[in-house]
């Protein structure tokens, strides 16, 4: 199967003396859910914004559904079809929960109705806090928030750096079951990077393991061999 989303020997970091990933190879098949797995350090981030152009790409390439990314611009990439859900959320604390919900509908002339239909949908725990200002929502509701404003969006690849990263386990399951459940009736490729083995494990068809800098193993992941990954992934 033609691969939907696919980076070769990609090399990015701050500078050409400092690069933090270092040929960097990996596919996800469309409508699939990867997760890139690793330590604090070990690139995952810096790979994230790399792919979204925040950093450049001194070496090698980036694909989505055949179109080389590395010639366009974050928000150029945004508008091909990639959402991005960044590590610490980036909510706007004295907008309320709906007004961040709707942030990009004027950007990309989206339809208010449907896109409070789109994010209530999955996230109906959203309805009761719509009034409330980004601010106070708990880190919870603040990374279902925006998880939400993406799919808003309507990406064809959506991005997620550490969404279980602080967040208590019954709202963590919560959103796994959502990425599983958009991937499906969104037609959504996912990419997922976290360091929570496991619940990446418990969503992931394939996964990748990075550490210092460098991806250095991966594969399918089935019910057969998901014991196998955790027990050889030492964080």
């Amino acid at each position: 199967m033609r691969p939907f989303f696919k980076i070769d020997n990609l090399s990015s970091g701050y500078s050409l003396e400092a690069m933090a990933i270092r040929q960097i190879s990996l596919e996800i098949p469309k409508n699939k859910i990867c997760a890139v797995l690793g330590s604090n350090g070990a690139g995952k981030t810096t790979l994230l914004k790399a792919i979204m152009g925040i950093l450049p790409s001194y070496q090698g390439q980036i694909f989505l559904d055949d179109v080389l990314l590395n010639r366009y611009a974050p928000e150029q990439r945004t508008n091909l079809g990639i959402g991005y859900v960044p590590q610490g959320r980036g909510i706007f604390p004295q907008l309320t929960t709906e007004e961040n919900l709707l942030l990009g509908c004027e950007v990309k002339n989206i339809n208010t109705k449907k896109a409070k239909e789109i994010g209530y949908s999955f996230f109906p725990a959203l309805i009761d806090i719509a009034k409330r200002k980004g601010g106070l929502l708990s880190g919870g509701q603040q990374q279902q928030l925006a998880i939400a404003r993406m799919l808003v969006m309507e990406p064809r690849l959506l991005i997620l750096d550490e969404p279980a990263e602080g967040i208590q386990p019954n709202i963590v399951q919560n959103i796994g079951a959502i990425l599983k459940k958009v991937s499906v009736e969104m037609n959504i490729t996912v990419l997922l990077v976290e360091q929570f083995v496991s619940f990446a494990l418990s969503l992931a068809q394939n996964y990748y393991w990075m550490q210092s800098g460098e991806i250095n193993k991966g594969g399918e992941v089935n019910v057969s061999n998901k014991k196998m990954i955790l027990e050889s992934i030492t964080l």
